[in-house]
């Protein structure tokens, strides 16, 4: 399943439901489910910004969503206008792609994870934690059959 890793407190912002764009410098013909990744690295100065003070969980993998759509940014004043969806401080609003993401799902037990750039395959079938593993498929089971039936 393809994975992107997205820095605290960001990925915590996305599970919330909070943030529904991710900006990038790159584009992506990629669309569908992928699995949201918390890397190591804390963005302590955005966690002061948005005057977030808690203890985030790093170095996994902490949930699922839909990316749909991706927006073309032509202007800095479009990106600014988007700024309640995507929270990035007026430094990092160079970006010029919005990830569109929706039906966000959070995982109860976070499963440990080296990131990478980019969107990068995660083969779940490869976790060695039965715990995990059970948690996830009994979790998508539900959610297809409730989504499907």
């Amino acid at each position: 399943m393809k994975c992107l890793s997205i820095s605290q407190p960001f990925a915590d912002l996305i599970i919330l439901g909070k943030k529904t764009i991710e900006l990038r410098n790159w584009n992506t013909n990629f669309r569908g489910e992928f699995l949201i990744h918390a890397p190591l690295k804390i963005k302590t100065e955005d966690c002061k910004r948005l005057k977030i003070n808690k203890k985030f969980v790093t170095g996994v993998i902490i949930g699922k969503a839909e990316l749909y759509d991706v927006k073309k940014y032509n202007s800095l004043k479009e990106i600014r206008e988007d700024q309640k969806f995507h929270f990035a401080a007026k430094k990092f609003q160079n970006k010029i792609y919005g990830f569109k993401i929706r039906n966000v799902k959070i995982l109860k037990i976070p499963i440990p994870c080296k990131g990478q750039l980019g969107f990068f395959n995660v083969e779940l079938t490869k976790i060695k934690n039965k715990d995990i593993l059970s948690d996830i498929i009994d979790e998508e089971y539900r959610y297809q059959w409730i989504n499907h039936h």
